[in-house]
């Protein structure tokens, strides 16, 4: 598997990331372990988690696997913290070291490559929040950070606050759902995070798995959208203009030969400022699949058509 840098770091991660979100509610820690044996074998070197998966329990389970089946070594690995396991907000520097120390704690670890804030807390002083940030770096808890879930406005203050005085630690990444599906981000988040220099990590680029085309004649029995937990997740990709996007990526994938997949994560992968997307996947199976999709390079007017077709500018919407 490729690498790129994360934005203008020096920092290499594969151009492919594993989430772990499923881990421990949905994926037991044997398919886990099939799941992050295969991708390290494909060259696979970034791994993503984040405190509140499954309670904790993803951590937990990434943490074991580390020390037991993989060279901890040889990983990127990366956390985030921010939201409370009631859900709410805490960005106070408080709330976020003792999140720090508690993830290091669940996956025995030293420090983690790249600590991420999981979202916005406006109820705290951004400097405060920040303040944690670099306290991370500086301590050796963390080597990098990144934010998450952030508007356009909230990366370009972040970042150029961090960049303000010689010493904090610069913004390096920006996690944010983007695919096919969900283009929005193009508008305001893609060109603040670009111009501050770092890097895309786009989640759910599958559009929630509705870019496989598993959904188009109904919902099968043991996909995420038959479970009452994720039906909600998956239902505002199911309305007649995702369906139309779809079918043009499935007639995309039968004239290449490839699957929807493939064509679905090729296309978001090699977006402008993209560094990795992060894949989810309940099985090894599901996972051996997205792995395929490495080798496969969109031509030109397959990449354009997909493009047309599901523009969000004001243009087109």
């Amino acid at each position: 598997m490729k690498e790129r840098h994360l934005g203008r770091s020096g920092l290499l991660v594969s151009r492919l990331g594993l989430g772990t979100m499923t881990w421990g509610q949905d994926t037991e820690p044997d398919e886990a372990a099939e799941q992050l044996v295969a991708f390290v074998d494909a060259g696979g070197t970034f791994v993503d988690t984040a405190d509140v998966y499954s309670d904790g329990d993803s951590e937990r389970i990434l943490g074991h696997l580390l020390r037991e089946f993989v060279d901890r070594d040889g990983l990127v690995v990366a956390t985030k913290a921010a939201i409370r396991p009631n859900g709410r907000y805490d960005g106070s520097r408080r709330h976020l070291l003792r999140a720090l120390d508690a993830s290091l704690d669940r996956m025995d670890l030293e420090h983690v490559d790249l600590w991420q804030l999981h979202v916005y807390d406006p109820a705290t002083p951004l400097e405060e929040t920040l303040s944690a940030l670099d306290e991370a770096v500086a301590s050796g808890r963390a080597r990098y950070v990144g934010v998450s879930n952030y508007a356009g406005w909230q990366v370009s203050k972040a970042a150029a606050w961090q960049r303000a005085w010689p010493g904090r630690a610069p913004v390096v990444s920006a996690q944010l759902e983007y695919s096919l599906l969900r283009r929005d981000i193009e508008r305001e988040v893609v060109p603040a995070v670009l111009d501050a220099g770092a890097g895309l990590l786009p989640y759910s680029p599958l559009g929630r798995g509705v870019l496989t085309g598993k959904y188009r004649t109904g919902i099968p029995a043991g996909s995420r959208a038959a479970a009452p937990h994720f039906f909600e997740f998956v239902q505002p990709y199911l309305d007649e203009e995702c369906a139309r996007i779809v079918e043009s990526v499935v007639t995309a994938a039968e004239g290449l030969g490839v699957s929807p997949l493939s064509v679905a994560l090729a296309w978001v992968r090699d977006r402008p400022g993209v560094a990795a997307p992060i894949v989810g996947a309940r099985t090894a199976a599901q996972l051996g699949a997205i792995l395929e999709s490495e080798d496969l390079t969109l031509p030109g007017e397959i990449r354009g058509a997909l493009d047309d077709v599901s523009d969000m500018s004001p243009a087109h919407s």
